[in-house]
């Protein structure tokens, strides 16, 4: 989702700021950028060092996704360039479309919701859902089994390539949006994409 339908970074950023402020933590925007779309506790183990007590991770997490929920709220996002595109004409084909994120799922509601495309996914899968995060399998793994389609019929979209890795491992094909160079499909954008992209991916199994 961060990403791929939309690009949250300057929210999640301003977020992490904020909740990290409150108790006496900085970390750079570099260093932000490195860990972004992982997990809050694997990012939070390494930004809080020796303070990483399992109530601190859970409470500066909280706080920090409570903020996010709030900008978003307050300030909207967009889709990123042709991805409500991509949404409508697959479904409009009849593809099952599933988010599979590292973001909690009151997150993905809210971002959904504020761009109007949560009627178009027919399963979510977000933090709460697995133990592992991206380049492990398991989100993309149970966004597959929601949708009742095996591995090998799926297609990931992914901006980062620990989440290309993810899909790799899992057996499905990756489109990499932003430059991403690991997918079997480059592009800078979604609205860069071929019109038989995803049929030829599939079609390419």
């Amino acid at each position: 989702m961060d990403g791929t339908l939309v690009d949250s970074r300057a929210l999640h950023w301003r977020s992490w700021q904020e909740a990290l402020a409150a108790v006496g933590v900085a970390v750079t925007e570099a260093q932000f950028l490195a860990t972004f779309g992982q997990r809050n506790d694997a990012i939070l183990k390494g930004w809080l060092g020796a303070r990483a007590t399992p109530d601190l991770v859970r409470r500066v997490g909280d706080a920090k996704e409570e903020s996010y929920r709030r900008l978003v709220a307050e300030l909207g996002l967009s889709p990123l360039t042709g991805a409500a595109e991509w949404v409508e004409r697959l479904h409009a084909a009849g593809w099952r479309q599933a988010i599979a994120s590292s973001a909690p799922r009151l997150n993905v509601e809210v971002v959904l919701r504020v761009i109007g495309l949560e009627s178009r996914f027919a399963a979510l899968v977000a933090a709460e859902d697995v133990r592992h995060g991206k380049p492990d399998p398991e989100v993309f793994v149970t966004a597959a089994s929601r949708l009742g389609v095996p591995p090998v019929r799926c297609i990931v979209v992914e901006d980062a390539a620990h989440g290309i890795e993810a899909a790799r491992r899992a057996g499905m094909r990756g489109v990499g949006v932003g430059g991403v160079a690991a997918g079997d499909v480059v592009v800078n954008s979604l609205a860069d994409l071929a019109e038989d992209a995803f049929d030829r991916l599939l079609e390419s199994r």
